[in-house]
């Protein structure tokens, strides 16, 4: 090789050699780079495979550390058509809201932070005059009114609380189909809880009801499991008023029910429509019932077509010897028939308890 050409390659050499360094520690260092964010990515994806499904959340509290600090609010910003469970925690206080969940906002989930300090409150009442001048009828007292289907609460007293002689005064109107209501407390007098729509199906479960007349009432089919049902008033705990194509209303299946120490002549319910339909198994039903158990609605023709029952129930006021002649005490036969597969078709309630 002439030396003019092995001293041009040695130049060249050596004039290369620090670039060729620095593009081979680049691509080393790229290659380490891709390595690391491929491994930092398939942990990342493996974690996320390996977590439940994560359900959209709204907090509310009084003192601001929520998202919202009204009920009012939370329930505003639920989309119509919503077709995803959308949680709404509502932290402990006294909420003084005249509350409503339209048609279409659905699968809302309104959990309390504790069942007797997450209190949503409300004191219309019949025949109040509202600030625009026009008088409250029962419909228009609710504390709470549910249009919404599936909807579930769970840990929250329902209220209202115009007083014991105020007349009509809804605490809560469930008019959604399939609604569960889950260790709830629904309190206040006359009317509290207007399960109001033919269409809709709705389940309780370890509740607290509490009223003075009439303080179950509505077209719906309900079930209440395990529910503890208090009267204060001698007056009557139902008022079902079934369509007569339905062939279950009112089911309370294991619930309890009490009364105010004083209280002797309280009725298990009384017909406020002609085909009006309630059913007492496996209840205790303490002295507070009148020996008849139920009522005839002021002698009206109702009770001749009412669909009212009882099966196996037991405590002092459970005796069936005096009880009127067109109620009926079931056959185990009959009472079978007595399940949520019958009375909800295409539905199981269940499987909206959260865990």
């Amino acid at each position: 090789m002439p030396i003019k050409t092995k001293w041009k390659n040695y130049v060249t050499i050596y004039l290369c050699r620090p670039i060729l360094q620095l593009k081979t520690k680049a691509l080393n260092h790229h290659m380490k780079r891709s390595k690391l964010n491929f491994l930092l990515t398939s942990l990342f994806l493996l974690g996320c495979s390996c977590l439940p499904a994560q359900t959209n959340k709204i907090t509310v509290a009084q003192d601001g550390t929520g998202r919202y600090k009204t009920v009012g609010e939370a329930l505003k910003a639920v989309p119509l058509n919503n077709k995803k469970d959308l949680v709404i925690f509502i932290r402990n206080g006294v909420y003084k809201e005249k509350l409503r969940l339209g048609p279409g906002q659905n699968h809302v989930v309104l959990q309390g932070e504790d069942k007797f300090n997450t209190i949503l409150t409300y004191d219309d009442h019949t025949g109040k005059i509202t600030p625009g001048g026009d008088t409250i009828n029962t419909r228009t007292s609710a504390s709470f009114v549910v249009g919404a289907d599936d909807f579930y609460a769970e840990n929250i007293t329902f209220q209202n609380d115009a007083g014991f002689t105020a007349g009509q005064a809804v605490g809560l109107e469930v008019q959604g189909d399939r609604a569960v209501i889950n260790n709830c407390r629904i309190v206040g007098n006359q009317d509290i809880l207007f399960t109001s729509s033919e269409e809709s199906r709705q389940y309780y479960r370890n509740c607290y009801i509490e009223g003075s007349t009439d303080f179950i009432f509505g077209a719906a089919t309900a079930w209440f499991e395990g529910c503890h049902i208090h009267s204060r008033k001698n007056s009557h705990i139902t008022a079902a008023s079934t369509p007569q194509g339905h062939a279950y209303g009112y089911v309370f299946h294991d619930c309890v029910l009490t009364g105010d120490s004083t209280l002797n002549q309280v009725s298990l319910g009384r017909p406020w429509r002609p085909y009006g339909s309630v059913t007492y198994l496996y209840c205790y039903i303490d002295k507070h019932i009148r020996p008849e158990g139920w009522s005839n609605w002021n002698n009206t023709e109702n009770y001749r077509t009412a669909r009212y029952a009882e099966y196996k129930n037991y405590g002092p006021g459970a005796a069936v010897e005096k009880r009127v002649a067109w109620a009926h005490q079931l056959t185990a036969a009959q009472a079978a028939h007595y399940t949520m597969a019958a009375v909800f078709p295409g539905w199981n309630p269940l499987l909206s308890i959260r865990k």
